[in-house]
């Protein structure tokens, strides 16, 4: 692609990477068949390439950012699937993270989007005020048609996507140590994510049990906080470098005591941010070193895990299993096969689905700030499940989990629950149904042996 870029403005660190990154583009235009928003709306606008034009036309000219490209790049899930598909290379990743502190500085939006991305940026990464959100908001669920009616329909979604009941893990209480019983081999972090440890803490209860069975002593840490993704993806960088530089303090102070042999996520979209620190912190000076350091050692934790012997599972757990891999795991942080492995390995039996490369809608707040669109895909999603006909459905992020629970009639849970419940753990939320089947199983089996 020509750009235009005075010698002035490629002065400019931030115009002269977006420089590079547009040079990269051949106008082939393979992003817009693998384009989530694109496949959905069909509007040249509303894919990779189309933004790209926009972003450009914004940087080169220096104006502020219009309506239609604050429209479109809001319309953008940053699902990623256009980087895996890219034959060149181009990073729109940080090309649309750019756009997005420019278009959150200056672009216009009416005062109930304004409100409402204050709103989820005040409240969603503090798990606390997330708390008290959430019991207000199931009390609150029964006004969404009023707030449709008045035109809030990102509030209604937001209603919508409230759990009816709440559910409390009987052993996540948040900091500590779980040490393993046997020999210790290993030391880790476990982040525990902002919503999850309040939306479904038995997340982290199935990560814990997973490791310390490995012999891994498992940190959770109380001064580590938000990773930054939701702000970072709103385009408000100054409170993302905040979340990241909180982060880094507190994996400082546990390192002193005794190293960290891993950082572990076992939420995808947080870990597709983490990695990202070198960038994003990339202007910060003084702590270059540090933020090399730690970034090294974040992984999801189905690469942790991967070369890990589990030995036979405790349950008998011949299910069908509809694996979902997130787009911040596929395309944001090119992991594809070590959650399936690990399945496997325990004994499920694993399907995959049409269009894997397509978002659910999730995509952080994208079902709340663009409910249509994330409607639209998670039927789409849903549809693709449902021609499975599975036991139930695995996927590894919070967010996806949550949507694709609104949208399909099967039940939904995070990878590592089923793991945890093959090795010894108790039954996920959800699928206690199928516990009675497991046991009838494992008893037929027995019979047999």
């Amino acid at each position: 692609m020509k750009t235009e870029f005075t010698k002035r403005q490629l002065r400019n660190d931030n115009l002269q990477m977006a420089n590079d990154i547009f040079r990269r583009c051949v106008h082939c235009g393979l992003c817009t068949a693998t384009c989530s928003s694109y496949v959905v709306a069909g509007d040249e606008r509303d894919s990779p390439r189309g933004r790209i034009y926009m972003i450009k036309e914004m940087l080169e000219t220096g104006s502020a950012p219009d309506a239609s490209l604050t429209h479109h790049m809001d319309r953008c899930l940053t699902c990623l699937s256009c980087m895996t598909t890219c034959p060149s290379g181009v990073d729109y990743m940080h090309l649309s993270d750019l756009a997005r502190v420019e278009i959150e500085k200056r672009g216009p939006r009416p005062f109930r989007i304004r409100f409402t991305r204050g709103l989820l940026s005040s409240v969603m990464p503090y798990p606390r005020r997330f708390a008290v959100a959430m019991s207000l908001g199931r009390l609150a669920r029964p006004f969404r048609p009023l707030l449709k009616a008045a035109g809030f329909k990102e509030l209604a979604a937001m209603l919508e996507l409230v759990p009816k009941r709440g559910k409390q893990s009987p052993e996540f209480k948040g900091g500590g140590v779980a040490r393993p019983r046997g020999q210790q081999h290993r030391r880790v972090l476990l982040m525990t994510g902002c919503a999850q440890k309040i939306v479904r803490p038995a997340i982290n209860d199935a990560s814990i049990r997973l490791m310390a069975r490995q012999g891994i002593e498992v940190i959770v840490s109380q001064d580590t906080g938000c990773c930054g993704a939701l702000d970072m993806h709103m385009g408000r960088e100054s409170a993302a470098i905040k979340h990241a530089r909180r982060n880094l303090e507190a994996w400082q102070a546990l390192e002193d005591e005794a190293p960290l042999d891993g950082i572990i996520i076992n939420a995808s979209g947080c870990g597709t941010s983490v990695k990202d620190y070198p960038h994003l912190l990339q202007n910060v000076k003084g702590i270059e070193e540090q933020v090399a350091h730690f970034s090294a050692k974040v992984y999801d934790i189905s690469e942790f895990l991967a070369d890990y012997n589990f030995g036979m599972a405790e349950q008998w757990t011949d299910l069908n299993v509809a694996l979902h891999l997130p787009c911040s795991m596929m395309h944001g942080q090119k992991i594809s096969y070590q959650p399936m492995q690990l399945l496997q390995n325990a004994g499920f039996n694993i399907h995959t689905l049409d269009e894997a490369h397509i978002c659910c809608g999730s995509a952080g707040t994208y079902n709340i700030l663009q409910p249509d669109i994330a409607n639209e895909l998670g039927q789409r999603k849903a549809a693709h499940i449902a021609r499975v006909k599975p036991d139930v459905v695995a996927t590894g992020n919070l967010g996806c989990l949550t949507q694709m629970g609104h949208h399909s009639v099967y039940p939904v849970v995070h990878f590592v629950e089923l793991l945890d419940w093959a090795y010894g753990g108790p039954c996920p939320d959800g699928l206690e149904h199928l516990q009675d089947r497991v046991d009838r199983l494992a008893k037929t089996n027995k019979r047999n042996k």
